[in-house]
């Protein structure tokens, strides 16, 4: 038997990539339970329309429809914290009004006059 088998009967550290004392099962449990902790599945509803240009578009790029959601939500969140107050609109001064347009009849005769 070649060392690095002995290695991973003994359950080795370096021979199974993980922690020593633990066996291979445990290891993969636990490497599993850590991964959770970062991933999480969801289940969406997608209006099939949308859903088959996602997987065309995951075709034509060569990446997974999770990484395109993914991508596309974060491009979202990060558009939403970079928005700018819009600047307040300019003002113009008139000058002195015309005509009171609270008065009817003098507003009607401006209009006919111009």
């Amino acid at each position: 038997m070649g060392e690095a088998m002995r290695r991973k009967a003994r359950g080795d550290e370096q021979a199974t990539g993980g922690v020593a004392g633990h066996s291979l099962t445990d290891q993969l449990t636990y490497r599993h339970t850590e991964r959770m902790v970062f991933h999480m599945k969801t289940t969406l509803n997608i209006d099939d329309t949308v859903m088959s240009q996602l997987k065309r578009e995951a075709a034509r790029q060569g990446r997974t429809m999770s990484e395109l959601v993914e991508t596309a939500l974060r491009m979202l969140f990060r558009s939403r914290k970079t928005r700018e107050e819009l600047p307040p609109l300019p003002t113009f001064r008139g000058g002195a009004p015309l005509v009171d347009i609270a008065d009817r009849d003098a507003l009607y005769r401006a209009m006919e006059e111009g």
